[in-house]
Formats: C-alpha cells, structure tokens, sequence
C-alpha cells in the first residue's frame, strides 16, 4: 500500500487543517498534543425517508445490536418473483419513464431483493440491470433515484455472486465519489464501492487499493474528494475501509500509519466517526495476533505477555500470538481511548455519551489484549484498571443466536447489516453464498420458552439453507 500521507502532502490536493498540523507535530516532537478544543463537523441532511428504504444510509455504529430479526413485510408475498419481474422490466425501460417513475421501480426492487434471495430471478440480467442502475447515478437528476440506484447495486453485488460486477461498477463509482455535488450520494456511492468490492470479484489488488483510496480519503478529512469535514462521508469511508481490511491476511507494513490516522479522527465531535475509527483500531490490534502454528515453540511465541491475560483470554479456538506491534505508542493510545471510555460534557448528548462508553470500553479491552474480541456489557476492574464483559452475542431471526467474539466478524456483520437490514436471516437461512461466506460462523439456537416449535423451524431453515448451497454450487460445476 503506497505511504498515503506523502501522497497526500505532495500532490498538490489541499491538506486538512489536522492533517496539516499531524505532520507538523510529528517532525518537530515525539508527543504530540491534543488540541484544546474539537473542530466542529457540519451535520448533513439526510434523505427523506420512506417505508422501504428508511435507514439504509445511516451509519450507526452501536455496540448495542441485540436482534437482526425484523418483520418482514414481503412474508405474505406470494407473488414476489412476477413483482420482482415486472419492475426489472420498468427500470430496463426508460423511454417512456419518469423520474417518480423511475424511483418507484428502484425502490421496489430494493424492496424485494432485501426481503429474498433473487439469485435465480436476475440470472442473465446482470449485466443489463447495472447498466440501468448506472445511468440513475450517473445523471443524477435527483439525488433520491441515485441513491436509491446506488442501493440497488449493492443489493444486485450481494445477492447475484457475479464477479463481473466490480469490473463494471469500478470507474463510475470512483468517478461519482469525486464528482458528485451531493453529500448524500457521495456517502452511498463509497458504501457501494465496498460491496462491490468485496462481492463483485475485485481481487486482492482491488481490495487494498481501494483501502489506499478510502484511507485517503480519510486522512483528508473528506478533501480528497471535495467533501471537507463532512462526517457522514468519513464514517462511510471508515466503514468501508474496515470492512476490506477484514478480507487482508498481512497488515503489518500498513498498521502504523492506518493507527496513526485513525488515532486523529478520535478527536472528530461526531461519535459515529470516533466509534468507526475505534473499531478500525481495534480490528488492527486484533490482526497482529494469529493462531500459533503447530511446530512453533510456544515459550518462543509468548513475547513476555502477562501471564494473568492468559487467564482471562476469552477467545475461542487455537492460541493466539503476538506478531508484531500494530502501533509503537499503545500507552498513548489506550489513554486516548480510556478518556473516550469515560467521558462526559454537556455539550455531548446522552444518547451519544452511552454509546462512546460502551463502544470505547470494548475497543481499549482488545487495545489492551488483542486477544479479546468485542465485549458487551463491559464493567472496569478496579485493581487492574481493565475493562471485561461478555462476548457479544446477536440474535438472528427466531432461531438462532451467533457469537461475535472477533472484531471481524463484528466489523462484516455491521457491513452486511447495513445493506440487507431486515432482510439478513432470510438471506442467511436461504444460503446466500456472499452472506454465508462472509460470516462462517456457528449459530445456537436461541433459549425460549417455546422450544419445540423454534427447534423444528430452526432445523427446517438449516436445512433449506444447506440445500440451497449445494445445489448452487453444483450448478456452477455443471457449468
């Protein structure tokens, strides 16, 4: 990954005010200091909402998930695929279309590929419907048809396992990001660059130069595109970033430098830019461990850690080593994080405060033992000063129950919360192969009072789900 910090000092590209004074302190003395008071972040619009696609750009990052069960409104649809049908015909249409025309059909088609597994029903129409979708961006004639067409993309991405779709989704998604004179478009167009990515067959090298590009992006505090202190734009570029870092083995060259950028947008006064930063941070930690190898000497890979953390490793699965430091200053930053942990002010809403708490309190315990994922419910040891909870666990449909006991699984369930939202059991359960690859993890069953029913649903819903991706990839076999 190329030194993006030089990039962006000595390209010309005008440097933010924090960026600018970073480098400063950085040559001039060892420890920087915090700057007294937070440079304020104008707030954007959002757009108006409506009943199928409210909340599909929001950047909500809480610890406090419990449930991605939600009531599903095409449950009763029996005629879902002719709908679905109907209104791919439309968007291919435009001729005679309007542009509440044209947004009516997107919506829809967001509606109905959230809501079901249309791998089948868009066969052999990838091609045409990213086209369409492509000219609802790309002429922008209002920023609800292209928000919604770049919706559409990420929906298409995830559930058609084409990995033609990143080839033909690349140039114009980069393009609209830098060009677009819309906030709210520039925000979807970067969550859809990182589904595309990672869905649509980018490929290592796409993968870490879109890292390079969103890092960028984010080092600049939103100049690099035109987008000067816009926290929306930074929180989907953080987002993004961590959820194509979870796709990339080695991170130890880049660690330092993304840490040290990260650290900076820690001062940001939006709390979804903090807690996006945080969770980046502790993803880099996370990544320096990995599990010991068999013929390694286990004193050998120790590396003087406490003996009293491996106690308390609450991670499942083989041993975890220490590779290398993913930052040279962990004090300086657990103490950043620790203020974070506890802080208070009037000028921080108490919806906002709850959040840094919990968030940052799970973020230091993993900056402080790598080996330990996301907490939940986290409570401070008075004699150790260290944070410990339970692993975090989230209930998915009726059903089931899954552990995220690793920041990467947390990072990929957010990524794929964001896009399906309501939609993700029925997209887990019917075996879509983007959700079922992206999260490989055991579920157990949920302990309720009517335990025969939920277990004869849960076994039905495995079932249907390990059927659906068997006869899917012998398809791909066959042909």
């Amino acid at each position: 990954m190329p030194d993006l910090r030089r990039q962006v000092l000595e390209s010309g590209k005008t440097v933010s005010r924090k960026a600018a004074s970073r480098e400063a302190s950085r040559n001039n003395s060892p420890a920087s200091s915090k700057p007294a008071s937070r440079q304020g972040s104008r707030n954007t619009s959002r757009a108006p909402s409506d009943e199928e696609d409210s909340g599909f750009l929001s950047d909500e990052t809480s610890m406090s998930i419990g449930s991605l069960d939600d009531e599903n409104p095409e449950q009763d649809n029996p005629d879902w695929e002719h709908d679905l049908s109907q209104r791919i015909q439309e968007i291919l249409d435009r001729k005679r279309s309007s542009v509440q025309g044209r947004e009516d059909a997107l919506q829809a088609f967001c509606r109905l590929t959230k809501y079901h597994y249309t791998v089948e029903e868009i066969h052999g129409a990838v091609p045409d419907l990213l086209a369409a979708f492509e000219r609802s961006v790309r002429t922008e004639v209002s920023v609800r048809e292209a928000t919604l067409g770049l919706r559409a993309i990420e929906l298409l991405a995830i559930s058609a396992f084409d990995g033609t779709v990143y080839e033909n989704t690349e140039p114009f998604l980069t393009r609209t990001i830098r060009d677009s004179t819309s906030p709210l478009v520039k925000t979807a167009a970067i969550h859809c660059l990182g589904a595309c990515t990672i869905f649509g067959g980018a490929g290592e090298d796409g993968i870490l130069e879109h890292m390079g590009y969103l890092l960028d992006i984010i080092a600049s505090d939103g100049q690099s595109i035109d987008a000067t202190d816009d926290p929306s734009i930074v929180t989907a570029a953080l987002q993004q970033w961590g959820f194509l870092a979870t796709e990339v083995d080695d991170f130890e060259e880049e660690s330092e430098e993304a840490v040290q950028i990260f650290m900076d947008q820690l001062d940001s006064s939006d709390s979804n830019v903090q807690i996006a930063a945080g969770e980046n941070i502790a993803l880099l930690y996370e990544k320096s461990y990995t599990p010991q190898e068999e013929e390694e000497d286990e004193e050998s890979t120790d590396l003087n850690e406490d003996s009293d953390e491996h106690e308390h490793d609450a991670t499942s699965g083989p041993k975890l080593v220490k590779r290398y430091n993913a930052y040279h200053n962990t004090p300086e930053l657990e103490s950043q994080l620790q203020n974070l942990a506890t802080i208070h002010g009037k000028q921080i809403s108490k919806r906002d405060k709850k959040s840094l708490h919990s968030n940052f309190a799970s973020i230091l315990t993993t900056v402080g033992n790598p080996r330990r994922g996301p907490r939940y419910n986290t409570a401070i040891n008075q004699n150790t000063n260290r944070h410990y909870g339970s692993t975090l666990t989230v209930k998915i449909g009726r059903h089931g129950v899954m552990a995220i006991d690793r920041w990467w699984k947390w990072v990929r369930l957010n990524a794929l919360r964001r896009i399906l939202q309501g939609g993700f059991s029925e997209h887990y359960f019917q075996g879509n192969r983007a959700v079922l690859n992206s999260l490989p993890v055991m579920m157990r069953m949920a302990d309720q009072g009517h335990g025969s029913m939920d277990r004869q649903g849960a076994r039905k819903a495995a079932k249907f789900r390990n059927a659906r991706r068997w006869t899917t990839h012998q398809s791909d076999d066959e042909e």
